[in-house]
């Protein structure tokens, strides 16, 4: 598929699920800081089989198999806005997908989707943030810091490259706005009241990149928050805690929702 963003045509890799499913509900994932369709590997269709509905799991530009970023092209510190408010919703529209939708993000796709639900809080039947990112943390610099030593000499740019046609497109897209001393004052904190849908916050307990803070600020913010902590769990729960997951979120989709789902 193919949209415009910044004037320039960029190609999407995507993945539906589930689709002949009329009617189910529709789980858009958005994936994490360094991820991409094949990153979510099978938890998608697992989780929309458990809880009876569609899915649809897309790259953002840069990632994956969509369009890389350009060689020259720097992401500023408010890459997560633009991906919200710019790429998202030229998705939706280029599928013809009518709203509201559902919204699973993960790390960066949690912090994209609580930007798009505060622009357009109609638009969404509720969302799951897993690992969700308000605010940067030391402990989120510490470990960013430590992936890009990782990346510059231990493995990780060859393990990327089955899942990225360009991982340094992907890599240094997200490192180097993450460890740029002007991203240490990024806080969405102060937006996400707007959401009105319901929530549920999910952390795992032994998350590198992230502490309850994070949901716990949410919670601030948006009272209708569920939070949901998961021992013996670090930065992505859908594969340390994968049934777990699946069984909380299948519980919050059968528990809200909205006009027109069926079950």
């Amino acid at each position: 598929m193919q949209i415009d963003w910044r004037g320039l045509p960029v190609r999407i890799e995507l993945q539906w699920i589930e689709a002949q499913r009329a009617g189910a509900p529709l789980l858009v994932f958005l994936h994490e800081g360094l991820g991409s369709v094949a990153l979510w590997k099978d938890f998608p269709p697992r989780l929309c089989a458990a809880a009876a509905c569609r899915g649809l799991v897309y790259s953002r530009p840069g990632y994956g198999r969509s369009t890389p970023r350009g060689e020259l092209e720097e992401w500023g510190t408010d890459f997560m806005h633009r991906q919200a408010h710019e790429v998202l919703p030229a998705v939706l529209a280029a599928l013809g997908i009518e709203h509201p939708v559902w919204l699973l993000g993960h790390s960066d796709g949690a912090s994209i989707a609580l930007l798009y639900g505060a622009r357009w809080p109609q638009a969404v039947a509720g969302m799951i943030v897993v690992a969700p990112h308000i605010m940067v943390e030391d402990l989120s610099v510490a470990s960013i810091e430590l992936a890009r030593q990782a990346y510059l000499g231990q493995g990780l740019k060859q393990g990327l490259a089955k899942y990225h046609d360009d991982p340094d497109s992907a890599f240094w897209g997200w490192n180097r706005v993450w460890l740029d001393p002007a991203f240490r004052e990024w806080s969405i904190a102060g937006e996400i009241g707007a959401i009105r849908c319901p929530m549920l916050a999910v952390q795992g307990v032994d998350d590198e990149y992230g502490t309850m803070q994070q949901v716990l600020g949410i919670s601030q913010v948006v009272p209708q928050t569920e939070i949901l902590a998961l021992p013996d769990c670090g930065h992505s729960p859908h594969r340390d805690q994968t049934e777990r997951l699946i069984a909380a979120i299948t519980d919050f989709l059968q528990r809200h929702p909205k006009p027109g789902d069926k079950p």
